[in-house]
C-alpha cells in the first residue's frame, strides 16, 4: 500500500495511540485530534489521504465531520469507526457514517487485521460494510 497522510480523530487517548501504531508501522504519516473541532482546525491546514474519525465524540463529533469533510468536496477518503454509545448501537452510527459519505467503516473493538483492511477498503474506492461485533 502506498503511504498516506491519516487524519485520526478519537476522543480516547489508548484508541488514538494504538491505532497510530499500527498505521505508522505500515509506513503512514498519522496526525491526531482528540475531537471534531480540533480535526477540523487541522483540515484547514492540510489536506489528507484518508479521515479515519470515530463517530461519537464529545465537541464536534465524527457525523459532523464527516458532513464537513464531504461539503468541502475534499478528495480525502474517510473511515468511520464506533462502538456505539448510551444513546446509539455502534451499527446505526456507522450506517449514519455511511450515509452520510464515508467510505468504509469498521465497528469497535476491531482487530488490527479489521482495521487495515478496513483502510483499504476506505483508500480503495470501495464501500465496505460495517464489521459485525461477535
Amino acid at each position: 500500500m502506498t503511504p498516506l497522510s491519516v487524519l485520526l480523530a478519537d476522543d480516547e487517548a489508548e484508541i488514538r495511540n494504538l491505532i497510530r501504531g499500527w498505521l505508522e508501522r505500515s509506513g503512514h504519516q498519522v496526525t491526531t485530534a482528540v475531537n471534531g473541532v480540533e480535526a477540523a482546525a487541522i483540515m484547514q491546514a492540510k489536506v489528507f489521504d484518508l479521515l479515519v474519525t470515530d463517530v461519537l465524540m464529545p465537541e464536534s463529533d465524527g457525523v459532523e465531520l464527516i458532513s464537513k469533510m464531504k461539503r468541502s468536496s475534499s478528495t480525502t477518503r474517510i473511515l468511520a469507526m464506533s462502538g456505539g454509545g448510551r444513546v446509539m448501537e455502534g451499527t446505526d452510527c456507522l450506517r449514519m457514517a455511511q450515509g452520510l459519505g464515508a467510505h468504509a467503516a469498521v465497528m469497535k473493538p476491531f482487530t488490527r487485521d479489521q482495521f487495515l483492511t478496513a483502510v483499504a477498503l476506505a483508500t480503495n474506492g470501495q464501500s465496505a460494510t460495517p464489521h459485525a461485533a461477535h
